[in-house]
């Protein structure tokens, strides 16, 4: 624990070589001598909350089925100590609760309508405001649509916050029909196991982002990653871009 401190306390001084800094405990973490120096990935998300940084850290994580989205996503929250929001998740857990958004929700669906965009923000906003202390958020599934973004925009910047970095992993579609068709022969869900039907996706997928990416990029928070390789290589290249903020 000295050295942790020790560590601690370098850091708050040495704040404008976070960076360089940070790179060297995440290669630490990643170091099979972590457990002889009794230090784990929550000394990471400290020494985080230590740097230049105010304020949330809100990224979006965009990826074509297949890409590793979910695996990378998990990773990220644990580095950075993010929360997960889910449009899906909280869309189950607000109708199970019976909230007026709730109910607002079931009305559209059993007439089998999309739940309109205020409805869908209304209920992240209930979720950021349950979990103010968060150090940030990472979202998952939304936004789809740049009118979404839009209100995502407005939504955050009642929390005086914005989204930091949109991050695109991206992925020869070859290669996405192959991990599928992979993953389909273990999983048994019927969409993993047709290659016409996962090109379709993939190019739904690209139909919904690029204008998204789009919209992004023109604010300069657009990185795109490679997404094929070592788990592990792709994750360094994400938080490459996120500690370069």
């Amino acid at each position: 624990m000295f050295i942790v401190n020790v560590l601690l306390v370098l850091i708050y001084e040495l704040r404008p070589f976070f960076f360089v800094l940070q790179f060297i405990l995440r290669r630490v973490v990643q170091n099979s001598s972590v457990e002889r120096f009794g230090l784990s990935i929550g000394l990471c998300v400290t020494l985080h909350a230590l740097s230049v940084k105010t304020g949330m850290l809100n990224l979006i994580l965009f990826g074509p089925p297949g890409a590793g989205k979910g695996t990378q996503s998990e990773k990220l929250i644990g580095a950075y100590g993010l929360k997960h929001i889910s449009t899906g998740d909280l869309l189950r857990a607000e109708r199970k609760a019976g909230t007026e958004l709730g109910l607002q929700a079931d009305a559209y669906i059993s007439k089998g309508d999309l739940v309109p965009d205020e409805v869908v923000v209304g209920m992240v906003r209930n979720y950021m405001k349950d979990h103010s202390e968060a150090s940030g958020f990472i979202f998952d599934g939304f936004p789809r649509t740049t009118p979404q973004a839009q209100a995502l925009d407005a939504l955050l910047a009642e929390f005086d916050t914005q989204i930091h970095l949109v991050l695109g992993l991206e992925v020869a579609e070859d290669e996405l029909v192959k991990r599928l068709l992979l993953r389909g022969q273990s999983s048994g869900r019927v969409d993993d196991q047709d290659e016409d039907t996962i090109r379709n996706r993939f190019r739904e997928y690209q139909n919904k982002t690029l204008p998204l990416q789009d919209y992004y990029q023109q604010k300069g928070a657009y990185r795109g990653v490679a997404g094929m390789g070592e788990i592990e290589v792709i994750f360094e290249a994400l938080c490459a871009h996120v500690d370069a903020l």
